[in-house]
């Protein structure tokens, strides 16, 4: 029993009825949609209909579902057509099956085929079952069906769906109740068509063979086996036998057939032979001669069909010990006694089985009722049509297949083509005779396409021009340099146009006409139709004729709301009849809100439409539109209240009206109204909210906090809690509407709801204070911020995520706060007490600045960090005593590298060079691996312009710190000063040896190469660089920049930044390159977007300050400054290089940034 998985719609059988009849289908089934024949044909039609459709479905199948021990029908309501089949043979995981999914377009084509051949059903996955494929029967014993019928077997009846390999038993033969015990008892059965065959009675040719139960079916031509026999037989076989010869009849034998035979036996001896040879052989054992072979005399008809049948089935054994046996009066009586056994319970059971025929017939045709009488009720209403209705129906189309192909054989032989103008001109001149000279000038005949495409740009600048010029257009210059056009400015123009009929191309128009005339014309009733082609002619400019259509559409669509709309606004240009339309429509539809609200909208005066109004709620009391154009018609504030009053009665469910009644009233007797709302809405979150913002009004702030909590616990008991989400846009709302306190408690009260403790509440608040302060609401992010400190106090994060908004969003009091209430809260913390130091010299205070710090020195005993920033507070201030002995005494109490490195640096700045000489020497016996300070050293050196000194020292550096490869690099840098550029390219292989990944020192060797002029060679080792390190953004940017054409550089940075995703030098390459192709636009986003990716990367600031200077608005540069004062950039090649210039040590950020603009290069 075949069960498959479908992927597909259900199609009822009354449909495929009906499409099989329409589409002229004369080779499909409608019963049965499975059979081969019936599948080629519904597939080929589909084809032909929908070409595009079934491009995208090459599986669809037809499934059929069938039970066959139901007897009480023939076939199942619907079929299903399938575009996925899976058939489930011993188990199936339906989720992966549903899981591979179908793509866009084959979804799409299912469903519009769907649409097409059954809409409305459903499209889903189902199981179908069907216990038998092939539905396949064995012939019935009386059919005249012809031999070559009958030797189809069910091999040859298999469905298209299931092809099977195995060979099919054949399942056993189900004879009627009376017929099987005639034959258990021995009676005789009714003569088949095999019977006559197997006795030679059907010509040889239309003889059948049949093989054994299981076997394949195989037929051999009679022939051919003819032939073969003869071939083994000997001479007197072939020979005539005598006449009035028959075989075996001396010994009582008779003819007989088995299964194995593969062709029919001899005929028999013929009745008169058969009586005298038993008369003879009764004679000779002295007995009397049986009548008509031991059974009793029937009728005329019987015996006939007794002696035809008699030897023709071999399971019959009626008459096989006949002869040769004594037969004798017992077994007459036997006989006759089965005989009447048989009648009898074929007249017992005839009432009932006829009656079950009958029956059976019956439910058939009930079932599967005709055509004509499908249609019968329909053909006795036609009778009530009158003469005008049937001269109004449209033309039918042509839906069968057979006007279709002659329609395409028409067609076919009708094709006509184009002729060119330049033929016609030539045929024309063909028998010309012209004596003149042709001069240069054109004919007239060529067309000259380039004048219209110039035409068309012509046509299109013209309308983006008056678009730009239009009054509900904006532009906006970027610098200068290109102009854009408001997109939705635009396209709004562009539809106010089309709606009053300018530019609405005529075809297109006509087109529609004729759809939308024959719409109407179909349905008469459908009142959408008449409203689409009354605003068309409306956009045609046909004013009248659209009122004629909608008058039209009034009257035989009386019950459409948008029908009379439609035309009170087609009629408003004459009020008077707008009015008669709107009482007609409002006559037919009392109960029509809309219709109330355009009557009151053709009033003119205040108290018309009040009179309307009051009407308009005499019928629809419950409309809370009409109360509200009630209310803001009346203008005396005590009406208004009493308005209300009644309204919050007649619709008691309506917040909208409580809160409104609220807000117009005193404030006491709005506390009175809300809680009046709250108990006939208990499920209102919004007249909650209302009443927190009524007691913030009135300055009642310490209340806030508990109508929340209430709110709260009340809305979860009636389960009408609403989601944290909408919470927090409710306290937005409140924000920005000014009740800052309602939006706080809020969030108090609702922030964790949803949130357990297992979950990470601390991360999910923190990207909820990030989404509502990118939605610029500061005061909601504070309330989040402030309620998370409160439950994790020891969380850093939360703590500079604080005091990051108040920073940007706050005053300094209340960062100062926040920064107080976090040092107390985690006094370990070194980033909140450096940040709160900070902050404090930074807000000019330095004394409170330096008594954090000594706050944080007995906190954090021994921390280079705080020392460095006091360090670095002293050095701003210009106390340089102070700055050394801060130094001082950390050398002796946290003595770091750092803070060797700080002490050299300092003296460095001051100018006491051998100091920090000596201080970098005592630091590098205790840290003799410390790279900077090997660097500072020879950096010392080599300002102090002693070469050999400053080579030693990076010498010396290379070989304690191997891995440093800004020790490679400087000493490389130092060789080439010296001119041992040999020397250099060997320092620098050195380094890389020691650093095989480092883009520093193979960018260093490319860069030694390229300022040699050696390009090839430059080229080469970037080359080997991008193999090492494919995806350095240095490497790429020195390549694009230095080493590529301007053709090629484009292409280039495009390769680079598939590399390397997010790279803030790449960003800054590829805005250089649009800037030195004049795309300004384009080259202000790349820098935009580099800034934005890496703020602390100082290039960028600086070549994004240089494109500003040249291309930029003096707005635009101080907004730059301030970012990057804010920013505070501490890497980048160029900005290091300038803002660790001893030079510069005390310049700020904005000084150290217009200096490195004149570095950049």
């Amino acid at each position: 029993m075949p069960t498959w998985l479908v992927h597909g719609f259900r199609w009822p059988r009354a449909q495929i009825r009906i499409h099989i009849i329409l589409q002229n289908l004369d080779d499909a089934a409608p019963e049965w949609l499975m059979a081969p024949a019936t599948v080629a044909c519904m597939v080929k039609n589909f084809k032909d209909q929908w070409p595009e459709t079934m491009a995208q479905l090459p599986h669809l199948q037809l499934i059929e579902q069938y039970d066959p021990d139901d007897f009480t029908v023939k076939d199942q309501p619907y079929a299903y057509v399938c575009d996925i089949v899976h058939e489930v043979k011993l188990g199936v995981d339906v989720d992966e099956i549903r899981g591979n999914g179908l793509g866009d377009e084959q979804w799409a084509a299912i469903v519009e085929l769907r649409d097409k051949v059954a809409p409305g059903e459903k499209l889903g996955w189902f199981v179908v079952v069907n216990g038998d494929v092939e539905r396949w029967a064995p012939p019935l014993q009386d059919d005249d069906a012809t031999p070559e019928a009958s030797q189809l077997g069910r091999k040859s009846q298999t469905s298209s769906v299931l092809q099977l390999d195995t060979p099919l038993t054949p399942e056993p033969e189900r004879p009627s109740t009376s017929r099987s015990l005639k034959k258990w008892f021995g009676g005789k059965l009714r003569k088949t068509k095999r019977q006559e065959q197997s006795t030679g009675l059907l010509p040889p040719s239309t003889q059948p063979t049949y093989p054994p139960q299981g076997s394949r079916t195989i037929f051999i031509e009679s022939q051919n086996l003819e032939n073969t026999a003869n071939m083994s037989r000997r001479d007197f076989l072939s020979m005539p036998a005598p006449e009035n010869y028959v075989a075996g009849l001396g010994r009582g034998a008779t003819g007989f057939t088995t299964r194995s035979d593969l062709g029919p036996a001899r005929e028999g001896p013929s009745e008169e032979q058969m009586k005298e040879m038993l008369a003879k052989r009764a004679a000779s054992l002295g007995q009397a001669a049986p009548s008509a072979y031991g059974v009793t005399e029937k009728k005329e008809e019987d015996e006939r069909d007794d002696d035809e049948d008699r030897f023709q089935d071999p399971d019959n054994e009626v008459g096989l010990f006949s002869s040769g046996m004594n037969y004798d009066k017992d077994d007459d009586e036997a006989d006759r006694i089965y005989q009447e056994v048989d009648e009898k319970m074929d007249k017992r059971r005839r009432a009932r089985r006829e009656a079950r025929e009958q029956k059976e017939r019956e439910e058939y045709e009930r079932n599967n009722p005709k055509i004509q009488l499908q249609f019968a009720d329909l053909k006795r209403a036609l009778g009530g049509v009158s003469e005008e209705e049937w001269a109004a129906l449209p033309e039918v189309g042509d839906m069968t297949g057979k006007a279709k192909r002659a329609r395409e054989a028409r067609l076919a032989n009708a094709r006509s083509y184009a002729v060119p103008d330049s033929v016609i001109s030539a045929a024309s001149k063909s028998g010309e005779l012209d004596t003149s000279i042709p001069t240069g000038d054109a004919d007239g005949m060529t067309t000259n396409l380039a004048s219209i495409g110039a035409a068309q740009l012509s046509a299109l600048t013209v309308r983006l021009d008056s678009a730009a010029s239009a009054p509900g257009t904006q532009t906006s210059t970027t610098s200068g340099t290109a102009t854009s056009v408001d997109p939705k400015g635009y396209m709004t123009a562009l539809s106010k146009k089309e709606a009053m009929g300018e530019e609405v191309p005529v075809e297109d128009i006509n087109r529609a006409r004729v759809l939308l005339e024959s719409a109407v014309k179909t349905n008469i009733h459908n009142g959408p139709g008449y409203v689409a082609l009354a605003r068309l002619e409306e956009v045609a400019g046909k004013i009248h004729t659209a009122k004629k259509v909608i008058a039209r559409g009034c009257e035989l669509c009386p019950r459409s709301v948008v029908v009379w709309e439609e035309a009170i606004r087609l009629n408003r240009d004459n009020l008077h009849n707008a009015k008669i339309i709107a009482a007609n429509g409002i006559k037919q539809n009392t109960k029509a809100v809309k219709l109330w609200q355009a009557a009151i909208e053709l009033e003119q005066t205040p108290a018309a439409r009040k009179k309307v109004t009051r009407q308009a709620l005499d019928h629809n009391p419950q409309s809370v539109e009409l109360w509200k154009t009630l209310i803001n018609d009346t203008e005396e504030l005590d009406a208004v209240r009493l308005l209300f009053a009644k309204a919050t009665e007649t619709v008691p469910l309506s917040e909208e009206l409580w809160i409104s009644y609220a807000r117009v009233s005193e404030p006491e007797a709005a506390q009175q109204i809300l809680n009046k709302a709250r108990k006939a809405i208990p499920t209102s979150w919004a007249i909650w909210i209302h009443a927190c913002r009524l007691q913030e009004e009135l300055g009642k702030v310490e209340m806030l906090d508990t109508i929340m909590t209430r709110a709260v616990k009340s809305l979860i008991k009636e389960n009408a809690m609403i989601k944290r989400e909408e919470w927090i846009a409710q306290a937005e709302i409140c924000e920005e509407q000014g009740d800052k306190g309602t939006a706080t408690a809020i969030i108090k009260a609702t922030i964790g709801w949803g949130l357990d403790e297992d979950d990470e509440r601390r991360d999910v608040w923190l990207e909820d204070a990030r989404s509502v302060l990118n939605r610029n609401k500061p005061e909601t992010a504070r309330a989040i911020l402030g309620f998370a400190v409160a439950v994790f106090p020891y969380s850093t994060t939360i703590w500079h995520a604080f005091a990051d908004l108040e920073k940007h969003h706050g005053t300094m009091d209340t960062l100062l706060s926040v920064l107080e209430r976090a040092v107390n809260a985690c006094p370990t913390s070194e980033s909140l007490w450096l940040l709160y130091a900070r902050e404090m010299w930074q807000s000019g205070d330095p004394e409170g600045a330096r008594k954090v710090l000594g706050r944080s020195f007995e906190a954090l005993p021994g921390n280079e960090m705080v020392y460095t920033r006091a360090v670095d507070f002293e050095v701003d201030a210009g106390n340089y005593e102070q700055a050394r002995s801060f130094l001082q005494v950390a050398r002796e109490s946290a003595a770091t590298d750092r803070i060797f490195m700080k002490s050299a640096v300092l003296e460095r700045q001051l100018g006491n060079y051998e100091t920090a000489i000596d201080i970098c020497n005592q630091g590098l016996q205790s840290w003799p691996g410390s790279w900077k300070l090997h660097a500072i050293k020879g950096q010392i050196y080599e300002q102090l312009s002693k070469l050999p000194e400053a080579h030693e020292a990076f010498n010396i550096g290379t070989r304690a710190a191997p891995k440093a490869p800004v020790l490679y690099i400087l000493l490389s840098r130092l060789q080439v000063k010296q001119g041992a550029i040999v020397k250099a390219r060997s320092t620098l292989d050195r380094g890389r040896q020691q650093n095989p990944k480092s883009d520093q020192i193979l960018l260093e060797q490319v860069r030694l190469e390229r300022r040699q002029n050696n390009i090839s060679a430059a080229q080469q080792l970037m080359a080997g660089a991008l193999q090492q390190c494919p995806t350095s953004g240095l490497l790429w940017a020195e390549k694009i920049m230095h080493l590529e054409g301007r053709t090629q550089r484009k292409p280039r940075a495009l390769e680079a930044i598939k590399k390397v995703e997010k790279d803030p030098l790449l960003f800054v390459v590829v805005a250089r390159i649009f800037w030195a192709e004049r795309r300004l636009d384009k080259a202000a986003t790349w820098f935009v977007k580099a800034v934005t990716l890496d703020s602390d990367f100082g290039d960028a600031w600086i070549w994004y300050y240089k494109f500003l200077l040249q291309h930029g608005t003096e707005e635009k540069l101080q907004d730059t400054l301030a970012k990057v004062a804010l920013a505070e950039p501490k890497h980048g090649e160029i900005w290091q290089s300038v803002a660790k210039d001893p030079k510069n040590a005390r310049k700020s950020t904005e000084e150290i940034l217009k200096i490195a603009v004149q570095v950049a290069e």
